[in-house]
């Protein structure tokens, strides 16, 4: 029995394995590398080897912009609900909107409300590519519209950041295609009152949010290698039959043809927005 175990032992048939836990490293989207998950959450979830741009969550967004423990949400019991009684192959527009809020923890795609950036008081919004592709439905479209009419009455500047890769939501059919007007006519009456609009594009920020609101600031800068566009770049391709550029409808393209204002770094953003209300004498 003794000889057993130790032909066992000297064989590891009693060792149990170790392997590498789950989720410690990740596949960079950019450049291919595989890197190591808690470098990139500390270095603003940007790549360390090409500075790709990693998807961050609302939270992770105010945390990384507005000041600690600054932001006072607005309309958060603001919830979607079915006119349509829409339903996929899949399942009901209902059970989908469940299980968006149960995964994400939040009650809709927009988060909106008032903080501070760098100690200057604004009036801050975003829609979550998180939630069914951050698309605009009503109630998305309400919280924007909210949140620019109070930056109106409180004469306060306005940042939206948006990362919508959804654009209007299909499951509220007009109802959320006319959301593009209404926020869109809340932003002239914002800018007809003296208002700062500035606008932040993400990656993806598609459809009728870059059709709309996303494209009327004052100032329109863009995170690096972002996707910005109407219809997706296979459509047009297939559309007008011939080949696009490689950088098409990224944010480098963009803003050779003047779509865009700047581009920035999520490392200077924060410091970057609030020298713009600086300059703007906000």
């Amino acid at each position: 029995m003794a000889r057993a175990n130790t032909q066992a032992w000297l064989t590891h048939e009693d060792r149990k394995k170790r392997g590498v836990p789950e989720g410690l490293w990740l596949a960079c989207n950019g450049c291919g590398a595989t890197v190591y998950r808690k470098q990139v959450e500390e270095n603003l979830a940007c790549c360390p080897e090409c500075d790709h741009h990693f998807y961050v969550n609302s939270a992770t967004r105010i945390a990384q912009l507005l000041d600690e423990d600054s932001f006072e949400e607005w309309d958060a019991g603001l919830l979607p609900c079915d006119p349509l009684e829409f339903a996929d192959q899949r399942k009901s527009y209902t059970e989908r909107i469940s299980a968006e809020q149960q995964k994400t923890g939040l009650t809709e795609a927009c988060v909106a409300g008032r903080g501070y950036m760098r100690g200057r008081p604004l009036v801050f919004a975003l829609t979550d590519s998180g939630f069914i592709m951050g698309s605009m439905g009503s109630v998305v479209g309400e919280k924007l519209t909210r949140a620019i009419e109070q930056a109106t009455r409180l004469q306060l500047p306005l940042v939206i950041v948006s990362g919508s890769g959804g654009g209007a939501r299909m499951h509220e059919g007009i109802l959320s295609l006319m959301q593009m007007g209404k926020v869109s006519a809340a932003l002239a009456r914002f800018d007809q009152a003296g208002g700062l609009f500035i606008s932040v594009l993400t990656n993806p920020t598609m459809g009728g949010v870059a059709a709309s609101f996303a494209s009327l600031g004052d100032f329109v800068v863009a995170e690096p290698k972002a996707l910005i566009g109407f219809a997706g770049p296979r459509v047009i391709k297939n559309t007008v039959n011939m080949e696009l550029p490689d950088d098409f409808q990224t944010s480098e393209f963009l803003l050779q043809y003047g779509f865009i204002d700047r581009i920035i770094r999520r490392h200077d953003l924060r410091s970057e927005l609030a020298r713009l209300i600086d300059y703007c004498g906000h």
